[in-house]
This record gives C-alpha cells, sequence and structure tokens, in this order.
C-alpha cells in the first residue's frame, strides 16, 4: 500500500453539517485547513434532517415573545435537567444570528406570508420556533454550507476512513485513514482535530440513521484515551415509517398530524393530556410503544399516523417530501390515507466528553455535533435542536481551534509515520486472515441485541443478558474472515473497522444504562421507573483503561433554572 503524510493546521473529520461549519470558519481565520470524510460530504447524514432548526425568531404567530430564555426553559426541561445550562446558554442565545446567518449564505426557508422565516410547533417547545424549508432542512443547510467551503480554501479528502488517532505525550497530533477508493493508507499531521462524525444509531437494528452512522469518532476517541458521556441516552424517534424505519418528521405532527392506535383512539390523551402529540419524543415513542405492546396497534406492529385532514396543499407545500416518502416506500398517499409509523432509534444524545468550546480533555482534539457531548441536550433531545447545536457549535470549534494554533509548531512527521507504519501492519493481518467468521453475522445480532436489550424500555434483568452477549460478540470480532482481498474499495474491510468501533459503544451503553437505576429523559427502566435526583444528577464518563471500560459520574452543571418535575 502506498504510504503518504499530509500536514495541516486544522484537520475536520467529517463531512457533514458541523464539520462543514468548522472548517468554514476555521478557513476564514487563513488557517491551513482540510476536511477527510467517508463519503462525499453532501452524502452525510445531515442532509437526511427534515423537521427544521430552533431559534428564537418570533416570527410565527402565537410565538411573537418568543426569547432565547423561553427557548433554553424548554432545552432543559425536555432534557430531565440533565443538560449543562451553561451550553444550553449559548446554545439558544446563538440561534436566532446564526439561523439568520444561515439564510444569507443562501438557505432557502420556507417563509410567512410577510416573507420572514416561516416557524413551526415542535414537541416540548412553548412557542413555535422550529424554522424549515418544507420537509428538507437539513438538505438545504448542507447544500449551502458546501456551496460555501467551495469558495474557501479548504483541501477535501473524500471517501477516507480514519482508522486511528495519533496521540503523543497526551496531546493528539494526527491520524491514520485509509482512502477507500484504491486502499492506500495515510498519515495526517495536524495542530489540532475536530471529531465531527455524527452518531451511532447504527448500532441498532430499527435506525433512521443512515448506514454511515457507525459511530467512528467515538470509537476513535475512546480507544485514544478520551472518555465517553452518557452513553446511555439514546433517543428512539416515535415516527418512523414503518417496514423502512425512515424518519417521518415531526413536522408531520407539527403541521397538525394526529396519531391513532387500531380501535381509532387519539390515544396521546392519556399520556400527556396538554401537549398531545407534540410532547416530547421520548413520552411520545413510549406512548406509541405502550399502545403496541398492550394490542392497541394495528397487526400488532405500528400506529397510524393521520394527515389526511391538512388537506393536499397544505401537505405538498409543507411536508412534499414525507408525501413522497410514503408513497415510495409504503404505497400509501398520505392525503388520503393515514401513514403506518413505529418508533425506531433516531438520536444519541451521548458521545464524546467536550466542553463548552467543544475541547475535549487531550489536548489538540475537540468535538462537536452528534459525534460529542456537550450535555447541550442531556437526557433528551428536544427536535429541531440538532441542527442547531451543528451550526452554533461547528462554529465555535472552528473559531477556538484558529485560535488555538497561533504560535504552536507542527508536530514531529516521524509519530505519525511510526503509527501509520503499526496500522498498515495491523490491516495486513487482518487481509491475511484465511479462516474465520463472517463479519455480517456478528454485525446483525450486536444490532438485534442493543434494539431488544437497551430499547425503548430497560430492565436489569434483560440489560444484564444483552451486555454478556455484547462481551461475546466483543471476543468473536477478532476472528472475523475478509472475504474480498482486493484493495480497491474493499468496504468488508471497512465495515470490519466500524464493526470494530460500534462492539465499543455497545459495551458503553451498556454499562451506563445497568448502572443508571432510574428513569429519565430517553433511559426508561421499567424497574426504576422514577427520576432519582439524589443519586443519579450527573453525567456518567466512560473510560477506556487497559481493554476494559471504566465508569465513573460527574457533576451536571445547573444555573439558569431550578430542578423540578417535568410535566406535559
Amino acid at each position: 500500500m502506498g504510504e503518504i503524510i499530509y500536514k495541516y493546521d486544522i484537520l475536520v473529520i467529517g463531512g457533514g453539517l458541523t464539520g462543514l461549519r468548522a472548517a468554514l470558519e476555521a478557513s476564514s481565520k487563513k488557517t491551513k485547513t482540510a476536511v477527510l470524510s467517508k463519503v462525499h460530504p453532501l452524502r452525510s447524514h445531515s442532509v437526511a434532517a427534515q423537521g427544521g432548526i430552533n431559534a428564537s425568531l418570533g416570527n410565527a404567530y402565537g410565538g411573537e415573545n418568543d426569547t432565547w430564555k423561553d427557548h433554553a426553559s424548554d432545552t432543559i426541561k425536555g432534557s430531565d435537567y440533565l443538560a449543562d445550562q451553561d451550553v444550553v446558554e449559548i446554545l439558544c442565545k446563538e440561534a436566532p444570528d446564526d439561523v439568520i446567518e444561515l439564510e444569507h449564505m443562501g438557505t432557502v426557508f420556507s417563509r410567512n406570508v410577510d416573507g420572514k422565516i416561516a416557524q413551526r410547533p415542535f414537541g416540548g417547545a412553548y412557542f413555535p420556533r422550529t424554522c424549515y424549508a418544507a420537509d428538507r432542512t437539513g438538505h438545504n443547510i448542507l447544500n449551502t454550507l458546501y456551496e460555501q467551503t467551495l469558495d474557501a480554501d479548504i483541501d477535501f479528502f473524500e471517501e477516507y476512513f480514519v482508522t486511528s488517532l495519533v496521540v503523543a505525550e497526551d496531546k493528539c497530533i494526527g491520524c491514520i485513514a485509509i482512502n477507500i477508493a484504491d486502499g492506500s493508507i495515510h498519515g495526517f499531521v495536524s495542530k489540532t482535530i475536530l471529531i465531527a462524525t455524527g452518531g451511532y444509531g447504527r448500532v441498532f437494528a430499527r435506525s433512521t440513521n443512515a448506514l454511515i452512522n457507525t459511530g467512528d469518532g467515538a470509537g476513535l476517541a475512546l480507544k485514544a484515551g478520551v472518555p465517553l458521556k452518557d452513553m446511555e441516552f439514546v433517543q428512539f424517534h416515535p415516527t418512523t415509517l414503518y417496514g423502512t424505519n425512515i424518519l417521518i418528521t415531526e413536522g408531520a405532527r407539527g403541521e397538525g398530524g394526529l396519531l391513532y392506535n387500531n380501535e381509532n383512539e387519539r390515544f396521546m390523551s392519556n399520556y400527556a393530556p396538554e401537549a398531545m402529540e407534540l410532547a416530547p419524543r421520548d413520552i411520545v415513542a413510549r406512548a406509541i410503544q405502550t399502545e403496541i405492546d398492550e394490542g392497541r396497534g394495528i397487526e400488532d406492529e405500528y400506529v397510524n399516523l393521520d394527515l389526511t385532514h391538512l388537506g393536499a396543499v397544505k401537505i405538498n407545500e409543507r411536508l412534499p417530501g414525507i408525501r413522497q416518502i410514503s408513497m415510495d416506500f409504503a404505497g400509501i398517499d398520505p392525503i388520503d390515507k393515514p401513514v403506518p409509523v413505529q418508533p425506531g432509534q433516531h438520536y444519541c444524545m451521548g458521545g464524546i466528553a467536550s466542553g463548552i468550546d467543544c475541547a475535549t480533555p487531550m489536548q489538540g482534539l475537540y468535538a462537536a455535533g452528534e459525534a460529542a457531548c456537550l450535555s447541550v441536550h442531556g437526557a433528551n433531545r428536544l427536535g429541531g435542536n440538532s441542527l442547531l447545536e451543528t451550526i452554533v457549535f461547528g462554529k465555535i470549534a472552528g473559531k477556538k481551534m484558529s485560535e488555538d494554533v497561533v504560535g504552536i509548531n507542527m508536530p514531529p512527521i516521524k509519530i505519525v509515520e511510526d503509527k501509520l507504519s503499526k496500522e498498515n501492519n495491523r490491516i495486513d493481518s487482518i487481509m491475511k486472515r484465511e479462516s474465520g467468521e463472517q463479519m455480517h453475522t456478528i454485525r446483525d445480532e450486536l444490532k438485534k441485541t442493543m434494539f431488544e436489550n437497551f430499547g425503548i424500555f430497560r430492565d436489569e434483568t434483560n440489560m444484564e443478558l444483552g451486555l454478556k452477549k455484547i462481551m461475546y460478540l466483543k471476543d468473536r470480532i477478532k476472528k472475523i474472515k475478509i472475504n474480498t482481498k482486493k484493495k480497491i474499495f474493499n468496504h468488508s474491510l471497512i465495515h470490519l473497522l466500524e464493526l470494530e468501533n460500534m462492539i465499543l459503544i455497545a459495551e458503553s451503553i451498556g454499562i451506563g444504562a445497568i448502572a443508571r437505576k432510574e428513569s429519565r429523559g430517553s433511559h426508561y427502566r421499567i424497574d426504576y421507573s422514577k427520576r432519582n435526583d439524589k443519586d443519579f444528577l450527573g453525567h456518567s464518563l466512560m473510560k477506556y483503561i487497559e481493554g476494559e471500560i471504566k465508569m465513573e459520574y460527574i457533576p451536571v452543571t445547573l444555573g439558569i433554572y431550578p430542578v423540578s418535575e417535568r410535566s406535559y
């Protein structure tokens, strides 16, 4: 395999919204910047975000008095008080200016009749503050940012997969990556590195996430000695299309969509009588799953999301993507018939432990977006806050990194060269295995275990069995055989390297979920159904020490709003 070393001031791993916004900000400060992504940036999972991005603009009827403090209050309440309130304050304060900045860059938002950016209601929000571009908001923003980066001085390495970070004296100085197209392996030396690789939803069998969301960044950081935070908190979206689990945006309910069981009952009145379909996602997801589990689901598999009363004009204007998805993948036109939906994994609140400026505990390494855990979402993310997080903290990360590289010398290339040689040998040894297990068998067993044992409802016995299964699979992964020996586009090798990360992430989720003997946000235990602030108002921290994951708790940052019960 060919070996090449590249040098940069700032290296961004991940080409989605967070990575592009960070790179754009960094390049504006005249730093030598590169983006490294395992897919073309426009194939990043950010493109699939549908419903919108939150900001207290006050443009909607009934939302004229919205403020950043209202936004922060909803976010903290929705997080079940596990969000760090200083980080939430930054998110909500920066939101209006950052959304308007996107508009000025060229994002084509939907408009009110007065020409202002349109805003719709979303779950857990007191005011309608979700700005949207029909139901293709992520697609619009991602294309806008990518166009901006093409005019900037940024190098792109598309279809490169990072296999490891390079660490010297507790400082991250680079990474090793495979060029998927030709199988060559390369070293990157950098003064600072940002991990912006997205979430790890594909650890679960039923997910709205793209196939690329395998938690590569979290796995890289953990193995390099950087802790992961709050990994037990995994969000299940209430409405994914039955059969494929393609996302059916919360915007469908924001526009007036209603949920019905097999008795044609609008059942949310039994779970959240005030908020109904617009309760936070964790509450709606549990309500739907309860209906199914107790025999009130249709065909014991799903419930109906009814949009028919909205009419053809509104559906075609506000939800054209959802209509197309429903027709293409379920053979149903939502203008005429209800859409069959069921909960599916959607978002990861946990990730790489990083601070208010996106810096991790390791010098030179930063993390932002869904790959990170800045603790802005706590135990449950509100819809519309994830796109916002990518923009706000992507920008902050780029600015901070460009400041931190000033006056710093380029790290020594020799250490990266040595790591590259070792990584090359490791990959060669994997490729040379002549016998062993099939990768897809272990991957499918892992995904099934995670959904069944660490899903919407959890309990001690089931989770303990699940963790034992994960550890069994962790041992088996060392014996996987790669059938394809070619170097060019060897996706079998890439899938195995992804699976190595997925196993560590699954183990972290399992350890954190078993240890947290309470119910909070997305983490719901039937054996500990109440929230326990006395013992568990804290963040879990996972550290990888000598091949084992060790856990501890650290305090939540409070301050703006007092802890109280959620009521919806």
